[in-house]
């Protein structure tokens, strides 16, 4: 089972995505691409028992610009997708 999670659209400061074949308490981490590195904040974890659904992730205020792309873990912290990269202005 494959999964995947892809990046929709960033419209004032919420970033839209749909995941397919994430199961339940799997996280979804926010990554810059520069460094590589996850960001503490915002994390989501998918609370849902269908493993197929969208998310919407908000910025805070304070959040720095740059390029970025979602990374999906399982529940055990396996990294099980990756979306497209996205500009944050």
């Amino acid at each position: 089972m494959k999964s995947a999670i892809n990046f929709v659209e960033l419209d004032n400061r919420v970033i839209s995505a749909t995941y397919r074949n994430l199961m339940i308490k799997a996280k979804v981490l926010l990554v810059d691409k520069a460094s590589g590195t996850p960001l503490a904040e915002p994390v989501t974890t998918i609370t849902s028992t269908m493993p197929n659904g969208s998310l919407r992730i908000r910025l805070p205020k304070a959040f720095p610009p740059g390029v970025y792309f979602l990374q999906a873990r399982n529940a055990h912290g396996q990294d099980v997708a990756r979306s497209a990269e996205f500009s944050v202005d």
